[in-house]
């Protein structure tokens, strides 16, 4: 059993890696985000919820495609976040702990696209990741809950 169950962190430790690579990737290399060109200044919005309204009120001009993929997107990136880290490690299995951790990732995330010119500095990314990550954990404790059922 302890075999079975070593491999198992095994593989999910390798899907968790696999998940912060293709992360890294989308948010500062991939070019149908627009990651090829560096900006000339600092990007940043420091106003919860700004971007979020701009968003809503302006989708007509801005286009649903456009907004789906930053607002739902930024929720659906760091929902695998707050699904894995629970399942590898039992320290991480605390919502206040995911909040912290998908937090604390996101302004990660943010500071170096600032830093580095690529995208923004954006509030409501840290607002909307954070989320993201925590509906990972509730995705994490409904499966945990279930298979402790089931199995």
């Amino acid at each position: 059993m302890a075999r079975r169950k070593s491999g198992t962190n095994i593989f999910l430790v390798i899907l968790f890696f696999i998940y912060l690579v293709a992360l890294i990737y989308f948010v500062f290399f991939a070019e149908e985000y627009g990651r090829t060109e560096p900006a000339s200044e600092f990007c940043y919005n420091l106003v919860p919820f700004q971007e979020i309204r701009r968003y809503i009120e302006y989708r007509a001009m801005i286009g649903i495609p456009s907004v789906i993929l930053n607002l739902v997107g930024n929720i659906v990136a760091f929902i695998p976040f707050g699904f894995l880290l629970p399942m590898i490690s039992p320290k991480e299995r605390r919502a206040g702990m995911i909040f912290l951790l998908a937090l604390e990732l996101s302004l990660i995330i943010e500071v170096v696209q600032l830093f580095s010119y690529v995208g923004s500095f954006d509030v409501d990314d840290l607002i909307l990741n954070t989320a993201g990550g925590l509906l990972g954990y509730g995705a994490y404790r409904a499966f945990h809950g279930i298979a402790r059922k089931v199995f």
